[in-house]
């Protein structure tokens, strides 16, 4: 009598090797999912930096309500996902403030965001608990490396 189908020798063997499969793949879809986080954040920094310069630019003043400058999230203070404060309301106009860009998930401050109206500059620079998030540090050194954190210039008292 003669049976087909697999035996059980067979089916380990295959589920073994799945096992492995899988156990090299993961890992690599989870990095290609933190670059790809790391990459869009990057661009939203860039964003950030041409949109405050094309308003600093027009207006000749920072305004007060960040969310008018650019539709970049930034905050004054986060605790999680239910306790956030927009930086909407920061007092600019001739005055130095500060802001911050968060990952969400871990609620960890990534970047300082800073404000100077009095001579038309934006300053981004690393958070110190940025260390406290892989997504903070990795989007730390690709910033640093595409010489983003730095002193950003749109005029002040030198443009006439």
């Amino acid at each position: 009598m003669k049976r087909s189908g697999f035996t059980m020798i067979e089916l380990v063997f295959v589920i073994v090797i799945l096992g492995i499969l899988a156990s090299v793949a993961i890992p690599k879809l989870a990095a290609t999912r933190d670059d790809a986080q790391i990459a869009k954040a990057t661009s939203e920094v860039s964003s950030l930096v041409q949109d405050i310069g094309s308003y600093y630019t027009s207006r000749g003043n920072m305004d007060n309500n960040v969310s008018k400058m650019t539709n970049v999230s930034l905050y004054t203070s986060y605790t999680d996902d239910t306790t956030n404060t927009p930086a909407e309301n920061l007092p600019l106009k001739g005055k130095i403030a500060k802001a911050y860009y968060f990952d969400k998930k871990r609620a960890v401050k990534c970047l300082d965001v800073t404000f100077n109206d009095v001579n038309g500059t934006v300053t981004i620079s690393k958070d110190s608990d940025a260390d406290k998030s892989i997504y903070c540090k990795g989007l730390a050194n690709a910033l640093s490396q595409n010489k983003m954190l730095r002193e950003y210039s749109f005029g002040g008292s030198s443009i006439y």
